[in-house]
């Protein structure tokens, strides 16, 4: 892949085969076309400056995931059915997939910049529906990391496999619609997680502040002048961190060779910081915090999410309950929407729970929580202390890409939001 500046224009490209005459016809057909297409840019794109990097790292791997063979992973998807059986007697249809992949880039710009990087993964990837009496409960299953084939047990996918298949069953004979109109709502980190990737870093993304995804992905409810903008209770922190060990989303240069950091996205409810690439940041005056993201060779780098999550609190997940009188507790979700500005959402439980006078009662079925992403964080009051990830692919961009990221955080307690029925 192959990007050019000209006279204020920006015009990627890519071959699939390394050659020098190649890559110099490419060169030249990019600056061709961004000169030609310079006059159609209402703002000129420019780049932030940056420290030339150059490095060399990879993610952490212990058993080459290399070794990841077709007879290798038909037996652990083998061993994952098993499980899903041996714990469900409602289990009807599986559909599991496993894979390994190893990611290499190399990053060098006319500024310097030389950077080597390498992130192998495993991923698994399954849904399971169960049937009784009619009934019908469905979950899907995404567990990932970076690292060799020692990600199968460090994920711990056998047990997770096994418990969900449990769930599913519990669901289909104890569940009930629930009976609460407004009251209090505990998350699990699940549920935390995506409300995290949703609602804060998909909006704080700088090229959909600035428009640019506004015909793809959608847009921002935020503006460029909404840093320090108040969204949400002194209890909300969200932060994207690519840094993070054996992370699904891990890196530690992004695709522009700038050197990763964390990023704080919410700080004490409060819009602390957007995700950037160097053109976002010389945008709004800033250095480029690491934000950018491609696929695949052919595709550009643009603005993306690593591992996006809600900072763990200093509360135990059982003080949660305690504070409640009346509510539900939303351990899992099944399914989520929100609108193309991030702004209005809905979030369907799927293991969910009564909870009455801090005590958790009986399973309900698939409570409904809508709210805009302001009442969403204002209603938040408390973190409890167990982070926890869970594998995702974010989609973004025409064409479309997805990357591996994370989503996460604690048990959250949110306070008096209106909870329906589905």
């Amino acid at each position: 892949e192959t990007g050019v500046v000209c006279n204020g224009a920006l015009a990627f490209g890519s071959i699939n085969r390394v050659d020098r005459e190649m890559a110099r016809n490419l060169a030249e057909r990019l600056i061709k076309s961004a000169k030609a297409s310079a006059k159609a840019f209402k703002n000129p794109v420019s780049l932030s400056q940056e420290r030339p990097e150059v490095a060399k790292w990879s993610a952490e791997e212990r058993e080459d995931v290399e070794g990841g063979t077709s007879e290798w992973i038909v037996e652990r998807l083998r061993e994952l059915d098993s499980v899903a059986l041996e714990n469900s007697s409602t289990l009807k249809n599986r559909y599991l997939y496993m894979g390994v992949s190893v990611e290499e880039k190399y990053v060098a710009t006319s500024e310097g910049c030389r950077v080597w990087g390498r992130v192998p993964r495993l991923e698994f990837y399954g849904v399971l529906t169960s049937y009784l009496e009619g009934k019908v409960a469905q979950r899907s299953i995404q567990l990932g990391e970076a690292g060799g084939l020692e990600v199968f047990e460090r994920a711990r996918m056998l047990d997770k496999v096994a418990y969900e298949a449990k769930v599913l069953d519990r669901i289909l004979r104890e569940a009930r619609s629930p009976r609460v109109d407004v009251g209090d709502v505990v998350v699990g980190p699940e549920v935390a997680g995506i409300m995290a990737h949703e609602s804060v870093g998909h909006p704080q993304e700088a090229d959909r502040i600035l428009g640019r995804e506004a015909a793809q992905a959608g847009e921002s409810y935020l503006k460029p002048e909404d840093l320090g903008r108040k969204i949400g209770s002194e209890a909300a922190f969200v932060s994207d961190d690519p840094t993070i060990p054996h992370s699904f989303g891990f890196y530690l240069y992004d695709d522009e060779g700038v050197k990763a950091r964390k990023r704080r996205l919410i700080l004490e409810g409060r819009v602390n910081e957007f995700l950037h690439n160097r053109q976002t940041a010389k945008y709004f005056g800033l250095q480029s915090n690491g934000a950018a993201r491609a696929s695949l060779f052919d595709k550009e780098p643009i603005v993306r999410m690593a591992n996006t999550y809600v900072e763990p609190g200093d509360y135990k997940k059982e003080e949660l309950f305690e504070g409640v009188k009346e509510g539900i507790y939303i351990r899992s979700f099944m399914e989520w929407n929100i609108d193309d500005r991030r702004l209005n959402q809905r979030y369907v439980g799927h293991e969910a729970y009564l909870i009455e006078n801090g005590e958790v009662k009986g399973m309900v079925r698939n409570p409904v929580i809508e709210v805009t992403t302001p009442k969403l964080w204002s209603s938040l009051d408390a973190r409890a202390d167990d982070l926890e990830f869970v594998a995702a692919t974010c989609g973004k961009g025409d064409p479309m890409q997805g990357v591996p990221v994370w989503t996460g955080g604690p048990h959250l307690r949110f306070r008096s939001l209106r909870i329906g029925r589905r």
